[in-house]
């Protein structure tokens, strides 16, 4: 595999990416006889965004909606590295979260090797293990993996994951709402360091975004209004009874230009019953849910593609990253709970800038969630009703969401330019940084050096007053010894024994640690085992001072303790309370 080479910086669409065909980014002959076989012509955006910056070897996030077009554009970056430098595999690793999912990509990877001996391995849950098993130990280039059977195959050390240099995370919010994110950490704990990620996500809720702070190094951005859905779509509700939904349902299928339709339901039993009244009816109507086994949903998803089947009556499970050509309706037969669901829901149709068509069915009960899903795209979803099915009352569309799509636009742009300066000024932050940090580093060290000398040279001081025979004076400008520190904390407590009234009144300035609340030496009060003034009159008389010396030499500046003694002798009559 090529070296990679890390950015300075993080960047965004902002570069100019290759005008014209999939020739222009320099892919291999190989890989081009496969690009046109699958039928494609002119890169989409995120593809003319990433491929080249992919084949640099650098780290990518990708925001985008489903169905702009993800899937080529990391697969063919790593089709190239894989020709220009072959060896025994794994090199690449692709984790997606439903087996749906992983299945189509496996498919367009496939397509897009065509013309080549690149193999890929599929892994996935739901079914037996012994075939996958016999295609791991065949050493494919590319596995293409759902997160718990893989972490199943590498712990019975059946998957090797210790030659994997590109890994690519898809659908990165949906594995995160499926719980899955545990499992990609431990995936992540399982590979080399390093490596080249790519990640691809339709959303960035918090837990994301800290994923792709953790794993991608100054990582090319792309981002493509992922909050909206495509501009082809032509959206709609239809406020009605939840008797008369069925009726409005084969109203729709009879309009014309129809030609298939996804109709979502928000259980698993309602999604079985739904498709099983329409196929009574005379519709060619398939149901797609999780209690099917892993062979019945093949077999559904499989003629939906080939057309054996008009309807695809769903829930939730193929609302992410199933891209089945010319679905022109998408109908949520029931309200999404959340207005990312509404999203993922009709980007099923109106994909490769086709028109589409994305109907919604709502009750009263649904008011809540259509303003969240208004706010979420950036404009009013317009109501409407059909002959001879009443209409329910609902509330009107809230015009203050409508800006406009040059509006959204422009906050675009603004956007990308701010990304593209906070990546600036986080990298010249991260280099001043590491120079302030060894500056720092510098001067504490020096200022604890200057400190030390001084606490020194002070303590010293202070030695030779208590100790004149004794001095430690740091006259060198060094720093002193531990044993020299010692040595002076114990002539400072030999000096608070003896008692020297020499020492106390040349020490004017002895640590408060070392005086009585009264103002006179600990040791002087200890000894005399009188009164605090008791001690001070036996201290100054020891000492041949003259009466209130000592309380003038120790006690100097202690105020409230001056004011006591003066109270104590007026009401003893010795002298002036003022």
């Amino acid at each position: 595999m090529p070296t990679r080479t890390p950015s300075t910086q993080s960047s965004s669409t902002s570069s100019s990416p290759p005008s014209g065909g999939f020739d222009t980014f320099g892919l291999d002959p190989r890989i081009l006889r496969g690009v046109e076989s699958a039928g494609f012509t002119t890169p989409r955006p995120i593809q003319e965004s990433t491929i080249s910056a992919a084949m640099e070897g650098r780290d990518i996030l990708g925001l985008a909606a489903t169905g702009t077009g993800k899937t080529a554009a990391f697969a063919l970056p790593i089709l190239d590295q894989l020709l220009e430098t072959p060896g025994q595999g794994p090199h690449a690793l692709i984790v997606a979260p439903t087996r749906e999912l992983a299945l189509q990509i496996t498919e367009e990877i496939r397509l897009l090797a065509k013309h080549t001996e690149i193999r890929v391995a599929t892994v996935f849950g739901g079914v037996g293990m012994a075939p996958q098993i016999a295609k791991l130990k065949s050493r494919p280039d590319i596995i293409v993996a759902c997160p718990g059977r893989l972490l199943d195959l590498h712990r019975q050390r059946v998957a090797d994951l210790s030659r994997i240099e590109i890994l690519v995370l898809d659908e990165a919010d949906h594995m995160f709402d499926m719980g899955f994110l545990p499992d990609v950490r431990r995936i992540l704990a399982a590979l080399p360091h390093d490596r080249q990620n790519l990640l691809f996500s339709a959303t960035m809720p918090p837990e994301i975004r800290g994923l792709a702070d953790a794993i991608l190094d100054r990582p090319h951005v792309v981002e493509l209004q992922h909050s909206a859905p495509a501009s082809t779509i032509e959206h709609a509700l239809y406020p009605v009874d939840e008797k008369q939904k069925i009726k409005l349902l084969e109203r729709i299928f009879d309009e014309r230009g129809f030609v298939s339709s996804i109709v979502f339901t928000r259980t698993k039993h309602r999604a079985k019953r739904l498709a099983q009244r329409l196929e009574k009816s005379g519709h060619r109507a398939v149901a797609l849910q999780g209690n099917m086994s892993q062979g019945q949903r093949e077999r559904a998803m499989d003629g939906f593609r080939r057309k054996s089947f008009d309807i695809l009556v769903a829930t939730d499970i193929a609302a992410r990253g199933i891209d089945v050509d010319q679905v022109s309706h998408v109908v949520n037969y029931d309200m999404p709970n959340t207005p990312d669901a509404y999203t993922h829901r009709i980007g099923r149709t109106g994909r490769s800038e086709r028109e589409g068509k994305a109907y919604t069915f709502v009750t009263a009960d649904d008011a809540t969630m259509v303003r969240q899903v208004e706010r979420r795209i950036g404009e009013p979803i317009p109501r409407r009703a059909m002959d001879g099915i009443a209409p329910l009352p609902f509330p009107s569309s809230d015009r203050s969401v409508g800006r406009g799509r040059e509006s959204r636009q422009a906050d675009g742009r603004r956007n990308e330019n701010r990304r593209r300066d906070t990546g600036r000024s986080n990298a010249r932050r991260n280099d001043t940084d590491r120079g302030d940090a060894r500056g720092t580093r510098g001067s504490q060290s020096r200022r604890s050096q200057r400190d030390d000398r001084d606490r020194g040279a002070s303590s010293g001081s202070q030695s030779n007053a208590r100790r004149p025979g004794r001095a430690f004076s740091d006259t060198s400008g060094t720093e002193p010894t531990g044993e020299g520190r010692r040595r002076r904390r114990r002539g400072g407590r030999d000096t608070n024994r003896s008692g020297s009234a020499s020492a106390e009144s040349t020490s004017g300035s002895k640590p408060r640690s070392q005086r009585s609340r009264s103002g006179a030496p600990k040791s002087g009060a200890a000894s005399s085992g009188g009164s605090r003034s008791g001690g001070s009159k036996a201290q100054a008389e020891r000492s041949g001072a003259p009466r209130g010396a000592s309380r003038d030499a120790s006690g100097a500046g202690n105020g409230p303790t001056r004011r006591r003694r003066r109270r104590r002798r007026s009401r003893r009559g010795g002298g002036d309370a003022s």
